[in-house]
């Protein structure tokens, strides 16, 4: 692979991670989706983007659902400082995998429930 191949590699790989981040502006599921429309569209021409669209798609799916369980448990107040804490975890966890795909490394995220393969 070439140096401007890899590069681009590495710009499409960071854009799967912070997409994720389009839920702060408003966006239904676009932690989700964000991921997800870049993944579909470089996975089959870039190796690395096909596996950091997984990683990130897997670690937003899992998200959803912390946060939904979360959301529940509000109804016993515990519920409040567990989104707080998965907000938090979700903003600095997706900075830090942009940050390593940009590098050009594969970063796994924790407690993900790996639903793509």
């Amino acid at each position: 692979m070439s140096e401007a191949e890899d590069k681009r590699s590495r710009m499409w790989a960071t854009f799967c991670h912070l997409s994720a981040l389009s839920f702060l502006i408003g966006v239904p599921l676009g932690n989700i989706l964000g991921p997800l429309i870049f993944w579909l569209i470089k996975k089959d021409e870039f190796p690395f983007v096909d596996g950091e669209g997984k990683e990130s798609l897997n670690f937003q799916i899992s998200m959803t659902i912390y946060g939904f369980i979360a959301f529940l448990l509000c109804f016993v107040m515990i519920g409040f400082v567990l989104l707080i804490g998965l907000f938090i975890a979700e903003i600095v966890l997706v900075i830090l995998a942009s940050i390593s795909a940009n590098r050009g490394e594969s970063y796994s995220y924790p407690c993900t429930i790996r639903f793509i393969k």
